[in-house]
């Protein structure tokens, strides 16, 4: 009887996409760009997110990479506001790898602002990957319920600003807040958690301060 052996082939899918995202966080800061991974659930609000966060920040270039696995709708929305705007599809792929990040930024030919890069509606595999990125947003809210800390802790952990939108519904709701941060702060110390809701446009400003910060 042959002897089984186990072939370990994740770590070097890991580490060939680390060192891509490397060189593009590198390419990103030579170039002033500032890249935020954004990242939630299907129906978390991102690209709404994204929107009211341009908004705010209308003194500065901002930039969209759209990942889905399939079809361009917000990217033509976001097009339509007149974001410069390119669309990823994979396919069936449930994450953005640093590749496909690479092959978008090039297109774009980013320069002096913010580059947002929506990931796919996931909370799973998105958290895993690093995309050249410098920092991590992820967007909750208060309809997927108060235990998505603990079912998805690695999402949350990796987090570097958490997003809690939909606040608007919270009287209508059994949504335990107090429930909800605790297993936010055991596996996150000190990104900050903003309150927003994209329906009544409130909150954002304390994002967009946060944003600035880090951009100086």
């Amino acid at each position: 009887m042959p002897e089984n052996k186990e072939i370990e082939i994740m770590r070097s899918v890991y580490d060939k996409n680390d060192e891509v995202a490397s060189q593009i966080n590198s390419s990103f800061t030579r170039n002033k760009i500032f890249a935020i991974n954004v990242m939630g659930a299907p129906g978390a609000g991102k690209t709404s997110t994204i929107i009211e966060i341009i908004k705010r920040l209308e003194d500065v270039a901002s930039f969209v990479i759209e990942g889905d696995i399939e079809a361009d709708f917000d990217t033509k929305l976001l097009q339509s506001l007149g974001v410069k705007a390119i669309q990823i599809n994979t396919g069936g792929a449930c994450h953005l790898d640093s590749p496909l990040i690479g092959k978008a930024a090039a297109e774009l030919s980013l320069k002096n602002g913010v580059l947002f890069i929506e990931n796919i509606g996931n909370l799973v595999c998105p958290a895993e990957f690093q995309i050249g990125e410098h920092v991590k947003m992820l967007i909750s809210t208060v309809t997927e319920g108060s235990d998505k800390p603990y079912k998805y802790p690695l999402a949350f952990e990796k987090a570097d600003i958490i997003i809690l939108n939909k606040c608007d519904l919270l009287p209508y709701l059994d949504f335990d807040e107090n429930f909800f941060m605790k297993g936010v702060r055991a596996l996150n110390k000190t990104a900050p958690l903003i309150k927003v809701s994209c329906r009544t446009k409130e909150g954002f400003e304390e994002a967009v301060k946060w944003i600035r910060d880090k951009i100086k």
